[in-house]
Order: C-alpha cells, then sequence, then structure tokens
C-alpha cells in the first residue's frame, strides 16, 4: 500500500494569567495587561476560519485552560485591563498618569505590520518616535489621544475581519474617533472573542479539529514532581535551595484541564500538550491515568532519549528522517501513551523566520521541505517505489498566536497560499494527530525509563530553573506550598482561593521572565504577578504573608551586553529599527565601560540570527562620518572552532602580532562603507585567500547594518563561529573591535 506523507500541525494557543488578585481580591476584573484580548480578537478566531475553507486539511489546536477562562471573561464583560480602561474613558477626564501610559504602551506591537498600513495611527506614532513623549504630551489633544486608543485596538483586528461592515467603516474613517466608536470597537471585540470556543467546538465535531489541551495553569509538570529533574540535562545546574516535590500536584492540574474541556467540548481530551512540551518519566503515569492518549515533545528530547544527535543537511533536512518521522509508544502502568516529536526546524521557520520572506516564497519554501522529506524517506526505503511503503508522520508544532504579528496581514497570504498548495498536493495529507493513530498505532516503543527528561527549549529546563532568580521564585512557591501543607482543612472545597492562588503561581510564565534568558519591557509586571499570586494563598489561610514575598524576585534594570534573546529578523535599510533588533545581542563599545572607549566612533554592536542570514548591526557616533571620522572599510573575518577547514592570516597591512588578530580565519568579507560595496574571500590551501560570490546585504544610513547568509559561509547547521571586525583604510590595519573579545555567533 502507497502512501503520502503526513503532515500533523499543531498549534499551542496560550497566555500568562494577566489577572491580579492583590487587595481588592480575585472578582474585580482587573487585569495587568491586554493580550488574552488583543490576540484574541488577532490571532485564534481566524486562524481556524481561515482552515474551514479548505476542508481537505486536518489540524491539532490546543487551547490552555487558564486561557479560556480568561477569554471567558472578557466575553462576560469581567475583564478590564488598563488598556482598555484608558479607551473607554472620555478623553477629556484622562489623568496625566493615563495620558503618559497611552504614549508609552498604545503602541505595543510590531510597527510594520500593525501600525505603518494605517495612515492616521503611523502619523501619531512618528511623532512620538521622531519628537518624543514629553512633546506629545505637551502638543497632543483629546482627539489625539481619542485616535490612538481607537486604533490601537483596530490594529490587532484580524484582516480576516476587515470585510464586517462596522469595522470596514472604522478602518475607512481613519480619525475623529468618539467614545462612542471606541466602545462600539470594543464591542465589536467581544463579539469575535465570543466565537473562538464555539468555532473550534464546531469544527472538531465536524472532524477537521482536533482540540487539546494542557495542565491547568501551565506548569512545568516534571518540575513539579522534582525539581530535581532540571539537572538530568544540565548535572552541574545550581537548584534552589529548596527541593519542591510535590506529583501530587500533577493530578490536580490535569484532572481540572479535563473537567473545564469536558464542559466546553462536551467530550473527553484525546491529546496533551504538556506545558512548553516538558516530559519526564516521572509524569507520565498520571498523564496515562487520567485517560490521555498521547502527548508531543520536541525532536531534541527525542534524541536525548535514543542517544542520537539529529544532524541536518545543507537545506536543513535531517539526516535520519525514519527516527523523527514516526509517534512512539511509551508504556506506563495505567497503559500506554503515543508520543509524537516535532520538527524543530520546520516549526522555528514558520515561528520565526518566514515572517521576514515573501509570503507566497515563504509557503513554497515549506512545501519544498516536506518534499524534500519525503524523497528523502523513499531514498531509504528497499522497494524503489516512488511512492512511500509504510506511513510517516512530520509534526510541525509551535506557538499558534506570537508569529503571525511579524507577517504580512497576520499571515492571511502565507496561510492563504500554503493550504492552496497543500490542499491539491497528491501526495502530503495533513491530519490530526488522533486520526493518524487511530490508523497507524506507535511500532517504535521508548521505556518510560528511557525518556529523557527535557522540554522543547534547548532539550532541559535552564529557561525556567538554575538562574539565581528563578532559583528565589522556586524557594518562594516552595516555602507557599509547604504553608499550604500545614493546612489540611483547607480543602479545594473549602478554601478554593487558597488553591486556586497556589496553581496560577505553579505556572511557568513567571519562570520564564525570571533572571537570564528571557526578557521583555514587562519583566517587572511579571514579578508582581507571580508574588501577588503567593500572597493571596497566604491570605486565604490567614497567614502573615512573608516580607520576602513583598519585595521584587529581581531587580529589573536595562542591561548593557547581552546575549541575544532569540531570532532576529532586521529590514537591511541602515536605519536601525528598534523592533527589528529588540532580541539581539549587544557589545557596548564606546562609552559604556570606561573612559578609555568613549572616544570611539563605533557605540554599539549588536548582532544576531535566523534561519537564514546572521545579522549585524554598527551604531556609530553621533555625527561620525566614514572616511572622515573613522576608516572607510569594514572587514569581518569569522572562524570555526573545532573544525579543520583550511584558515588563512587576516590579509592586511601593519597587523599587530596580537590575539585575537593573529590567529588564522576562514572566510573575510571586506565592505566598503562610502561605496557600499563588498568583496568576500573563502581561505584556501597555503594561507592564501579565493575570491568567492557574495549575497550579503549592507545598509548604510543612520548606523551600518550587515545580512550575510547562512548559505555563503557553508558551515554545518550545528557549528559555532566566532567574529571579529576591523575597520582598515587602503587595506591598511586601523583598530579592532570588540576590543580583547570575539563576537559569538551560534548557528540556528
Amino acid at each position: 500500500m502507497s502512501h503520502p506523507l503526513y503532515v500533523a500541525f499543531i498549534w499551542h494557543q496560550h497566555q500568562p494569567l494577566y489577572k491580579s488578585r492583590a487587595e481588592s481580591g480575585i472578582d474585580d476584573g482587573r487585569y495587568r495587561l491586554p493580550w488574552v484580548r488583543l490576540h484574541g480578537t488577532k490571532d485564534y478566531l481566524d486562524l481556524v476560519l481561515l482552515l474551514e475553507r479548505y476542508p481537505k486539511l486536518h489540524q491539532t489546536v490546543n487551547l490552555v485552560p487558564s486561557l479560556i477562562l480568561q477569554i471567558e471573561d472578557y466575553v462576560a464583560g469581567t475583564a478590564l485591563d488598563p488598556y482598555l480602561r484608558i479607551a473607554l474613558t472620555p478623553t477629556k477626564h484622562l489623568t496625566l498618569e493615563q495620558k503618559e501610559f497611552a504614549i508609552a504602551h498604545f503602541f505595543d506591537g510590531h510597527h510594520r505590520t500593525l501600525i505603518d498600513p494605517h495612515p492616521r495611527y503611523a502619523e501619531l506614532f512618528e511623532q512620538r518616535q521622531d519628537k518624543g513623549p514629553a512633546w506629545c504630551l505637551a502638543n497632543w489633544t483629546n482627539q489625539d489621544y481619542g485616535d490612538l486608543a481607537a486604533w490601537h485596538n483596530l490594529s490587532w483586528i484580524d484582516p480576516l475581519f476587515w470585510d464586517d461592515p462596522d469595522i470596514a467603516a472604522w478602518l475607512k474613517q481613519g480619525k475623529g474617533f468618539t467614545l462612542s466608536d471606541r466602545q462600539r470597537i470594543h464591542s465589536k471585540q467581544k463579539e469575535i472573542l465570543g466565537r473562538i470556543i464555539p468555532q473550534h467546538r464546531k469544527m472538531q465535531a465536524a472532524g477537521q479539529l482536533e482540540i487539546t489541551t494542557t495542565p491547568y495553569t501551565h506548569p512545568i509538570l516534571p518540575l513539579l514532581a522534582d525539581t530535581n529533574a532540571g539537572r538530568v540535562a544540565v548535572p552541574e545546574m545550581t537548584l534552589p535551595d529548596r527541593r519542591f516535590q510535590w506529583a501530587e500536584d500533577i493530578p490536580r492540574h490535569l484532572q481540572k484541564a479535563k473537567a473545564l474541556y469536558c464542559d466546553r467540548f462536551g467530550c473527553e481530551p484525546r491529546g496533551l500538550w504538556p506545558s512548553e512540551q516538558s516530559v519526564s518519566p516521572a509524569v507520565l503515569p498520571y498523564i496515562a491515568e487520567q485517560g490521555f492518549q498521547w502527548i508531543c515533545s520536541d525532536e531534541a528530547v527525542l534524541g536525548w532519549s535514543l542517544d542520537h544527535f539529529f544532524s541536518r543537511d545543507g537545506s536543513g533536512n535531517v539526516y535520519e528522517p525514519e527516527l523523527l518521522y514516526q509517534p512512539y509508544r511509551l508504556p506506563t502502568p495505567h497503559g500506554d501513551l503515543a508520543i509524537v516529536f516535532r520538527d524543530h526546524r520546520l516549526s522555528d521557520l514558520i515561528g520565526f523566520t518566514y515572517g521576514n520572506m515573501e509570503s507566497g516564497h515563504a509557503a513554497r519554501d515549506l512545501v519544498g521541505h516536506l518534499e524534500a522529506i519525503a524523497r528523502s524517506l523513499k531514498v531509504r526505503q528497499h522497494s524503489g517505489h516512488t511512492s512511500l511503503d509504510q506511513p510517516w508522520l512530520v509534526t510541525i508544532a509551535l506557538d499558534g498566536e506570537n508569529c503571525w504579528e511579524f507577517y504580512e496581514q497576520d499571515g492571511l497570504p502565507f496561510l492563504t497560499t500554503l493550504y492552496e498548495l497543500l490542499s491539491d498536493h497528491t501526495d502530503i495529507k495533513l491530519v490530526t494527530v488522533s486520526e493518524y493513530l487511530d490508523q497507524f498505532p506507535p511500532q517504535a516503543t521508548i521505556p518510560a525509563d528511557k525518556l529523557h527528561s527535557g522540554s522543547w527549549v534547548d532539550g532541559n529546563f535552564t529557561t525556567w530553573i538554575g538562574d539565581p532568580a528563578k532559583n528565589r521564585a522556586w524557594d518562594l512557591l516552595t516555602e507557599a506550598r509547604l504553608t499550604l501543607a500545614k493546612h489540611p482543612e483547607a480543602t479545594e472545597e473549602n478554601n478554593p482561593e487558597a488553591w486556586e492562588a497556589l496553581y496560577a503561581a505553579e505556572g511557568s510564565d513567571w519562570f520564564w521572565w525570571f533572571g537570564e534568558g528571557h526578557t521583555s519591557n514587562q519583566d517587572a509586571m511579571f514579578d508582581q504577578l507571580f508574588r501577588e499570586h503567593l500572597a493571596a494563598l497566604y491570605q486565604a489561610l490567614n497567614e502573615p504573608v512573608p516580607p520576602e514575598v513583598q519585595r521584587p524576585v529581581e531587580v529589573h534594570l536595562a542591561g548593557g551586553d547581552r546575549a541575544p534573546e532569540g531570532f532576529i529578523h532586521p529590514y537591511i535599510d541602515g536605519r536601525g529599527d528598534e523592533q527589528d533588533w529588540d532580541r539581539a545581542g549587544r557589545l557596548e563599545i564606546g562609552g559604556a565601560r570606561g573612559t578609555m572607549h568613549r572616544s570611539s566612533d563605533v557605540q554599539r554592536l549588536w548582532y544576531g540570527v535566523d534561519h537564514l542570514n546572521f545579522y549585524l548591526r554598527l551604531d556609530f557616533k553621533a555625527g561620525a562620518r566614514p572616511g572622515i571620522d573613522f576608516p572607510p572599510e569594514l572587514n569581518l573575518f569569522w572562524f570555526y572552532p573545532g573544525q579543520a577547514l583550511c584558515n588563512s592570516p587576516i590579509p592586511l597591512v601593519d597587523v599587530p602580532d596580537a590575539p585575537p588578530l593573529n590567529y588564522l580565519f576562514r572566510h573575510h568579507l571586506s565592505i566598503n562603507l562610502l561605496t557600499q560595496t563588498i568583496w568576500f574571500q573563502e581561505a584556501i590551501a597555503h594561507s592564501q585567500w579565493h575570491t568567492r560570490i557574495s549575497r550579503a546585504e549592507v545598509g548604510l544610513d543612520s548606523c551600518l547594518e550587515l545580512a550575510v547568509p547562512w548559505a555563503d559561509l557553508q558551515a554545518e547547521p550545528d557549528w559555532s563561529l566566532q567574529l571579529v571586525l576591523i575597520l582598515s583604510d587602503g587595506g591598511r590595519y586601523y583598530t579592532y573591535l570588540p576590543e580583547n573579545a570575539l563576537v559569538p555567533l551560534g548557528m540556528p
């Protein structure tokens, strides 16, 4: 029997618990942040409505219980966040603090996709950027604030709904929005939010969707079982002072998730998305005992479990597809579980890369990768058939809301092209995970004790534990959990407030933002929310709130140098767009690390990567001019530690004989800053250089921006590289940066 290549898309829909538990309690409707409401109008409903147009295509959507509850809060009109409060306040009654808040936060969002397409919104944004917040505060009229509040909400309504008569009229109106207009916009938001759950229920009943769930408040289950699980992947991890071991909380989270699911969807869930795709042997029996049939995790977890490193070819496709593209059986005392593992790179291409490409090209690229996987599997079968002899399942799993902000029209052109290509494709079939497992149960087994303890982030738990700030938060949680245990009379039935506060504090999102690894302009707010949940637990037990719970877990200050915080996708135009580089690595060159650096004409270096390129940006001292104030040539030299390659010395005159300048390098890219022309060389034998063609992009305006394709470097995906930058004039060495260091660039 021949088979198509089966593909399972799993979209994970999740938002942290933004509802405050401070002071007035949990029923006052106060939400700290608006993202459930805004993503609810932009990302959750349209994703499945668009899919419904292509009935041949089946997919899986994961709806986290805490997200469902918050959506329902907004639909019921019992949720109010600071952004919404301002939008629904007559502009003449806005306080100074509210106006400052609006100027600071009502442009939150990727400006290229959410602000720039709307002239009035773009006008206000340009005033804020060019003239500054103080000017806006002094000069904006009540109408400006009214228009800003309207557009902050309108821009987050998905383009799929723009043909709605009311929305179309507002978009055409453009300005002059009244309080009544803003109230009606909010009513439209509630209308869209109210359709989310019914539409998912309808499409599941029709068989086109499978809806899955997640532990109640999105906790990291292996760490609830035992925080020592962090040392499985990272044996040297520094753990919290107090060990958290409350495996009994795992069935509580699972039972509450299952009960909520059954109530909203009228059936039992078959699949479970473990929070952050985090798994361990300890959690499997609890999952199976609750009746779940399958779970999902990441290829890194599979690799650790099989003691196999997944390597990829130059196009990013795995060399061992038969290991990754099949479900596995996990035996437990309560029955077998199936587990599928996502293709990390394909998932990341959608999540982080395709938004920076032309939509049609991106869609065709994804289909091309799937076709390449099918060809690879066909080559490896013994029959010689041109079709697949046995079924294989490619799993693509990622956040279903966060990436679309960076796509044209919220991903509508990309998904439309993709779905049209796949609907007409005879050799690729989109399925839900359950319908695949019903037809093709797992043939391979991973013994439960061999399953790796890890997540979809690097195959470990370092995102949530091991950092000093993260560990302090775990110690606070442990103390609160012990306090609850000392009150056996406080059951879930007679003291639900205490238990709900515990579940909220056990959520993963707080630990994500603590310490190193991830940051946002809301770090302090997440810190506050975590401690509010802990404080509410103590208050529900009539226990004093410990002083350490009343103090921030960490000091939230903007840092200087920093490592990259995620993929970046900048436009190479030399303007240094702040949003393009907000997750890039940064090195302070001049003015930040002592007197000797203050005269540097290069003030700051930014660097980062995505799947296609590595990126570099140089910020120059104000008014500095290449060829006048500093040399006109920028040279990039990089090498690959641990790789046996031809390397050559720096081909410049007067290069000092000192590290790292006396190192040997693999590649050399020279940029003439006056003409913006480039010259690319690769090292060959006998310490020589060979000129090659490069597709690097250069932009020079207020800063220098550079994109160098990975394809130019011909490096393997698991290699690392290190970079040094040299300024020169007429081929003569002038200086290098960063001083006494190399820029580390990890391949994606």
